[in-house]
């Protein structure tokens, strides 16, 4: 059995490990050991309610419980832009036309935007390679929906996910090489590593200021605008069927898309139920799988269980009640783990 935990100071080494398998891409996870010790303070500090809103972020990591391992992670920033401009392209078109020569021209366009100041954002999945099975890429990812549907009022009503675009494995980024690098004279890589370390002075003062006629790209960039990393085509499937969708917003870096919900449409949260824990024999397991969380802020826990989502009480062993910190009559958050059932 697999669990989700709020990080603690003691994962960094664990973290620093993830991150080398990441292959670059993650801006939210450079390979920067100050850098992530301060994510690691700053979800800390979050949960003591030491920080204000624009600073607040939650991290969480994904054990192995037995052996302490931590294999995966993911992360919640609850307001994004409201100290550091949070930019993304909106794409667009801008007419162009002459009624005496009769010709019309309909032009994509990039427009820099900053129309997600304030949202909550999902970011900083991922989930070590000999890991992605047994649904544990699904119970790391949809496990933060039941954190947010459990403390609704600490989010924005609108959620957002940035994706990782297309980088081949040397770190080449087709809609950086034909945009960005014309702009900001860099590799993609160290534009990626600066804005992960917090130094996104740069952005504003080496941005385009005007809209950006995508025509003008090299063909290779143009085709991968709006499309994800094939590592990161899970996950935004994942997101999707959670209701999460693409609203024409891209990464100003690799193009990739900005999914976005509102908070209470999306599926996991609006579904999930209210149980009453019942410690006893071992569940069903011709019940479906099922997230299950239980209700505490600062000790938050979700697992995988087969169980009955619309039921009103949840019988568990008492081992996975003790992974969940919990004790008969406790309540626990319940939810389908797929929007249906899947057929083996």
């Amino acid at each position: 059995m697999m669990v989700i935990r709020p990080i603690e100071h003691n994962d960094l080494p664990s973290l620093l490990a993830l991150v080398a398998d990441t292959g670059g891409g993650l801006t939210s996870l450079p390979a920067d050991e100050e850098t992530l010790a301060g994510r690691i303070d700053r979800s800390v500090n979050t949960w003591q309610g030491h920080l204000p809103v624009s600073e607040q972020g939650y991290v969480f990591v994904l054990e192995e419980p037995i052996t302490g391992r931590v294999v995966g992670i993911c992360a919640i920033e609850v307001a994004v832009g409201l100290n550091d401009p949070w930019y993304n392209y909106r794409v667009g078109t801008q007419v162009h036309a002459s009624k005496e020569l009769n010709i019309y021209n309909a032009l994509p366009t990039l427009f820099l935007s900053n129309d997600h100041t304030g949202s909550s954002e999902l970011c900083s999945l991922f989930l070590a390679p000999d890991w992605r099975k047994e649904g544990n890429g699904y119970l790391l990812s949809k496990s933060r929906f039941l954190f947010m549907a459990a403390f609704r009022e600490r989010f924005n009503h609108r959620v957002v996910a940035e994706m990782r675009g297309v980088i081949d494995e040397d770190g080449y980024s087709p809609f950086w090489q034909s945009l960005g690098n014309r702009f900001f004279s860099m590799a993609f890589s160290q534009a990626d590593y600066l804005c992960g370390t917090g130094k996104k002075a740069f952005i504003a003062e080496l941005m385009p200021k005007h809209p950006i006629y995508t025509d003008f790209l090299s063909p290779e960039a143009r085709a991968v605008i709006g499309q994800v990393h094939p590592h990161t085509a899970p996950a935004r499937h994942v997101l999707e069927s959670e209701g999460f969708r693409f609203r024409d917003y891209i990464d100003i870096f690799d193009g990739g898309p900005t999914l976005e919900c509102d908070l209470d449409q999306v599926r996991a949260i609006r579904k999930s139920q209210l149980q009453t824990l019942v410690i006893g024999p071992a569940v069903d397991k011709q019940q479906p799988l099922c997230l299950v969380a239980n209700e505490s802020y600062h000790h938050f826990r979700t697992v995988l269980v087969h169980a009955d989502p619309n039921a009103e009480v949840l019988t568990l062993d008492p081992a996975t009640a003790e992974v969940l910190k919990c004790e008969n009559g406790s309540t626990l958050r319940v939810a389908r783990l797929y929007p249906q059932e899947r057929v083996a």
